[in-house]
């Protein structure tokens, strides 16, 4: 009886699609892709297809590698978004792309709303973007051995400064110690020269005063005598002793000391009180010297060194970029094509639509790629002339104003190019550019150095005219073709 109810209890877990236990690691979990097909409890999906637009876990895969009918189905990992490559108002797979509103579409899209559009396949669109990317890539990767090397030349900078302080720090040491030597010797030898001449003077003061010592007890000597003979009552006797005791002898230097005013060593105080001062003003002016010295050392990499700008067009083709135009930056009167890499000046009004970032007025158009680092391109133009100018994104971009036109503002730059001339301007500034006339322009942009240089392109590069500034925004590539037909030119 136990036997039957647990068939019939396996049987309706069957028939309620439970595949697999509540606890199993193939179970869909809130977080992850679920199998689309599968019934009930639902397994994680390991594959997404853009064609079927749901998702499969393995088991329901297999028909996608053993049926012929799916060998061009596209699988890809497991996706949340498969929904959003609906188009919402056909409800059909957005398989095209419009450049001209950068945005997917289906193909009724391209014939409907999006008619007269530059419209191509999501996967040619794909295929640009990726070489967008890839261009990226490798400028993202420059510059991060760039850094890579700034950080080690950086480095080797803390490893120099700390070098070069410890040598100074130790040579100070040397000197000042030696200075500190030399003092106390100085020092020294004034104790020894006074302490000598003050035995000089004292040991004469002594021998004098012994001498006067000797001269007081022989007065006293005949003092006594004297007195002794002036007692005697013997006048005979007195008579006869007076002459051998009245005269006293003479002393060596009878003269009196000379009391005057004495300045001892005053002198020598005198003397180190002035060296004292000297030294004093001598360190005084040498330590601002020093302090200075201190403040001014040079970090060399304070400020990068600027990178040395190609000399060959092989150098400057290492550093080329990609350009493509964005169309809902121009102008009406600018017909776009080549894959928006061309731009021509038309007579009759194009139907792009209404777009913040479009010149309304001017007859210019900026690039879609922003402008770092060191970028290289070339535009080859048929016509009477171009301006081939680059631009910050927050240009002006409606009415005629100076502020939205290429080189009369202080946010962009542009080189006038003619048969018989060129012309540089930037902030309304004209300058006169001589060179080699040419229908292809090389533009060299060194973004972090500041440096922004036009080269005339022909069998050689001759450069045209050299920008030294600082640059605060990102830049685009602008044209403003003048009857003419220009095109940024795919470079190897």
């Amino acid at each position: 009886m136990k036997n039957t109810m647990l068939a019939v209890l396996v049987e309706e877990l069957k028939k309620s699609g439970l595949q697999a236990a509540p606890d199993d690691p193939s179970n869909a979990q809130p977080q992850d892709v679920a199998c689309d097909v599968c019934s009930g409890r639902k397994l994680k999906a390991v594959k997404s297809c853009l064609v079927c637009l749901i998702s499969f876990c393995e088991k329901h895969l297999q028909s996608h590698y053993e049926s012929p009918a799916y060998a061009k189905h596209k699988l890809v990992e497991p996706s949340k978004t498969l929904q959003e490559n609906i188009c919402s108002r056909h409800d059909e797979v957005m398989k095209m792309f419009c450049r001209t509103d950068q945005q997917s579409i289906c193909y009724l899209c391209s014939v409907d709303q999006h008619k007269g559009h530059d419209t191509v396949s999501a996967a040619a669109e794909r295929t640009e973007r990726q070489k967008d990317l890839e261009e990226s890539r490798e400028n993202i990767q420059q510059r991060i051995q760039d850094r890579e090397e700034d950080v080690k030349l950086l480095q080797q900078e803390v490893e120099a400064i700390n070098s070069s302080a410890d040598k100074a720090v130790d040579h100070s040491q040397k000197i000042f110690s030696q200075l500190i030597r030399l003092m106390e010797k100085r020092r020294s030898d004034v104790e020894q020269q006074v302490r000598s001449q003050q035995e000089r003077e004292v040991s004469r003061v002594k021998e004098l005063q012994e001498k006067l010592e000797q001269e007081i007890t022989e007065l006293k000597r005949k003092d006594a005598d004297l007195q002794k003979l002036s007692l005697t009552e013997d006048h005979n006797q007195f008579l006869h002793s007076y002459p051998s005791v009245s005269e006293p002898g003479q002393p060596a230097d009878s003269s009196r000391i000379n009391i005057r005013p004495l300045r001892y060593f005053e002198e020598v105080t005198a003397a180190v009180s002035e060296v004292r001062e000297k030294l004093q003003d001598l360190l005084t002016e040498t330590w601002t010297n020093v302090s200075q010295a201190v403040t001014e050392v040079d970090v060399l990499l304070s400020e990068p060194p600027e990178p040395a700008e190609p000399k060959t067009r092989a150098g400057f083709l290492r550093y080329s970029k990609r350009i493509t135009l964005d169309p809902n930056t121009a102008n009406r009167r600018l017909l776009l094509s080549d894959g928006n890499r061309r731009a021509t000046l038309t007579e009759q009004l194009q139907s792009y639509p209404d777009h913040p970032d479009r010149f309304t007025v001017w007859a210019q158009v900026l690039s879609r790629e922003s402008l770092t680092g060191r970028c290289y391109w070339e535009v080859d133009w048929r016509g009477k002339g171009v301006r081939v100018a680059v631009a910050y994104k927050t240009i002006s971009r409606a009415g005629n104003s100076d502020d939205c036109r290429f080189g009369f503002n202080d946010k962009s730059w542009r080189l006038n190019c003619f048969a018989d001339k060129y012309e540089f301007i930037h902030n309304k500034v004209d300058t006169d550019v001589s060179g080699p006339p040419s229908s292809r322009v090389g533009v060299y942009l060194d973004h972090r150095a500041g440096i922004l240089s036009f080269y005339s392109v022909s069998e050689t590069m001759t450069l045209l005219h050299r920008v030294k500034t600082t640059f605060t925004e990102p830049l685009h590539a602008g044209l403003l073709p003048y009857e003419a037909s220009v095109e940024f030119i795919e470079l190897k």
